[in-house]
């Protein structure tokens, strides 16, 4: 990778970041709020000036073109998960530090910096004079991290490809992906308290819970709680709703604190019997993320992610209280040995110098709205996670790792 297009990929990472794309209220032409819709047409136009067709549609997703013949898809998306508390820089800063050879943001690994990456690998082809036999289509939603919106309205109103991989999971490849249930979970409940709340995104680990309720010192100092403002307060650590044990959930001290144990150890223990869950694909997790006190019933909204041998039945069929579906996506299972996983796997061993095997998760990709998809990076094992975290980061060696991958996946999957 040539120092200039070093430096455009960061400056371009940092401009997208500058955007700040969490969802919003809707409005005319922009779905999922202003912020989704500038990100968008700020990526369209680049992809434009670089001499591609592009086409916006309708500010739910875009694409840009490159090549004819039997399609094939790179899927990233353009929206973030609120910025939360904890940071130290800017979330919205976009900040090239070049001491630490990193650029910090949110949305820097999660997805805007692997969609600008995937963008410039496919320009340095079309650059270097490289003819696909295939039509790429890299497809950019506004509206992966909170409902999938953007892809219904992509497959109403294009056609999606068959093949493809998302830059937005794990290398060296994803061949697996667990089944993802958001459920709403319902409590009848009568106490003397009021206000109970916390959490924001039922993907993200709840960092932060309060309830108004009569203080009891002792309790607050064995639970860790804090008094704040005529509440009680509880502070966790957020994490990604498919890895809930790397982050701290806010909710647990606060359910002991009002005397709702049978609810604690239901939702945080024996979890319907159904934490016992397992395959090749992991265990299943269970992260009741969202809380809200509505009259005399709590609504708890959890983040299930399923073995990818198991039915949605299997799990709904183990749900002893009243509940209500957010959503379901079914798990996806590629063979191992087909062409789109061995090539995606041995591009990434070939760029690293490494010997590493496909991999399952129970993070949930585009790479299941494609009938035969997988996730190719940006993270690898080892390194530190800070995905739907404060101080999210992306390293320069990360990018250049990730542009050598993408454009030679690209090209040998589409010759």
């Amino acid at each position: 990778m040539g120092e200039a297009m070093t430096e455009n990929i960061r400056r371009y990472i940092s401009e997208l970041v500058q955007i700040n794309s969490e969802q919003t209220a809707a409005k005319d032409g922009a779905p999922f709020g202003t912020g989704a819709r500038k990100a968008l047409d700020w990526f369209l136009n680049l992809a434009h000036s670089f001499g591609f067709e592009t086409i916006n549609y309708d500010g739910y997703a875009g694409e840009v073109i490159f090549g004819d013949g039997k399609e094939f898809a790179v899927l990233a998306h353009l929206d973030v998960v609120p910025a939360g508390d904890g940071w130290t820089h800017d979330p919205f800063g976009g900040e090239i530090d070049e001491t630490n050879r990193r650029i910090w943001g949110r949305g820097t690994m999660d997805d805007k910096g692997p969609a600008i990456i995937s963008l410039c690998a496919m320009k340095a082809l079309k650059d270097e004079g490289f003819t696909p036999k295939r039509k790429i289509k890299l497809i950019v939603g506004c509206n992966e991290e909170s409902g999938w919106g953007c892809i219904d309205y992509y497959k109403k109103h294009a056609h999606m490809p068959e093949e493809g991989f998302t830059p937005d999971a794990d290398f060296p490849v994803i061949y697996a992906e667990k089944g993802i249930l958001h459920l709403k979970l319902k409590y009848s409940v009568k106490g003397n308290f009021h206000g109970l709340k916390g959490g924001t995104r039922v993907n993200m680990v709840c960092d932060y819970c309060s309830v108004s309720a009569p203080l009891n010192e002792e309790k607050l100092r064995k639970l860790n709680l804090a008094y704040e403002n005529g509440a009680i307060v509880s502070r966790g650590k957020s994490a990604h709703g498919s890895t809930p044990d790397e982050g701290i959930n806010a909710i647990p001290p606060v359910l002991s604190y009002l005397g709702l144990e049978n609810m604690r150890e239901q939702l945080f223990e024996t979890q319907f019997g159904l934490a016992e869950l397992q395959d090749i694909t992991g265990r299943l997790t269970f992260s009741p993320n969202v809380i809200e006190q509505v009259g005399e019933n709590i609504f708890v909204t959890c983040d299930i992610r399923y073995p990818a041998t198991y039915k949605l039945k299997d799990i709904l069929g183990a749900i002893t209280v009243p509940y209500e579906i957010i959503s379901a996506q079914d798990p996806i299972y590629n063979d191992k040995e087909c062409k789109l996983i061995t090539t995606l796997c041995g591009v990434y061993n070939e760029v690293t110098g490494k010997n590493l095997q496909p991999l399952a998760i129970g993070g949930g990709t585009y790479a299941r709205a494609i009938k035969c998809g997988a996730g190719f990076g940006p993270e690898e094992s080892g390194e530190e996670v800070t995905i739907h975290q404060a101080d999210e980061y992306i390293t320069f060696e990360k990018i250049e790792t990730c542009f050598k991958a993408y454009k030679l996946a690209i090209e040998r999957l589409t010759k």
